[in-house]
């Protein structure tokens, strides 16, 4: 029987491998994370290990990236260890379709973007249309801040789910800094989102949060003579200020491990 973890990996494999023929760049990479985190509804601390596909494109009308988790965890609570949570974006950049320029300008391009947040065991999705702005910052090899709404298409409880929410609004910031010391070459990348607060169907406050996931990475395929960028190794930080909207604030090390196709 096929589990949903399955049909989504198949899925994102297909649809990685059908957007990398149509690209004109395209880059699928496998990542390995390990930390403890807390879940802020039991205040339950656990070692969890996320194995993550993360693919990212562009085509002659825009780009595309998604990514899908699949986490377990170490705790032996009574309930099915494994759970997936995915997002994908896909952006239609004005410059192109437009033809606009922006000479002189660090604004690199518009776009619109259009993108949804599942997750599997609490059947959450979230919509999120907006803008996306890219900028063109010395040293960057990308920076990009995006503001959508996010709108809630939950099961809710009646559904087996988690509780459905009210809509907000997310801002998203997300970069690349390559950078080299003596012979080593390394990345700093990552994002910060900031989710606008909103109401459960419970009547309860879901509180606005800010998501940190900034990662210090070395090219240890590099200095293992390997293609550039292929095996990196480093840390990821992940800062959650109420997380999932609760009172609980998060600050989690985490050993990152990137394979790139």
């Amino acid at each position: 029987m096929k589990t949903p973890l399955f049909s989504a990996l198949t899925a994102s494999l297909m649809l990685s491998a059908g957007t990398a023929a149509a690209a004109d760049w395209s880059n699928t990479q496998l990542h390995l994370n390990h930390g403890e985190f807390k879940n802020p509804f039991s205040q339950q601390e656990a070692n969890q290990t996320i194995y993550s596909l993360q693919h990212a494109s562009g085509y002659r009308y825009g780009d595309n990236f998604f990514f899908i988790d699949y986490s377990t965890d170490d705790l032996d609570d009574g309930y099915q260890d494994g759970d997936f949570y995915g997002e994908w974006y896909s952006t239609f950049s004005l410059g192109k379709l437009a033809d606009l320029k922006f000479n002189d300008s660090a604004l690199q391009d518009v776009g619109i973007v259009m993108g949804f947040n599942a997750a599997g065991d609490a059947k959450v999705m979230k919509y999120l249309p907006g803008v996306k702005l890219s900028w063109n910052i010395d040293g960057f090899s990308f920076f990009s801040t995006t503001l959508t709404g996010y709108i809630d298409d939950s099961r809710g409880l009646n559904g087996g789910g988690a509780p459905k929410e009210t809509n907000s609004y997310m801002l998203d910031v997300a970069w690349g800094y390559p950078f080299t010391i003596g012979e080593h070459k390394f990345e700093f990348t990552g994002h910060v989102e900031y989710i606008t607060g909103r109401d459960n169907e419970l009547g309860g406050d879901v509180k606005g949060w800010l998501l940190a996931q900034p990662i210090l990475r070395w090219d240890l395929g590099h200095a293992l003579e390997m293609p550039d960028n292929q095996l990196m190794l480093g840390i990821e930080w992940q800062y959650w200020q109420n997380k999932l909207g609760t009172d609980t604030n998060e600050s989690v090390p985490q050993i990152h491990l990137a394979w790139t196709f």
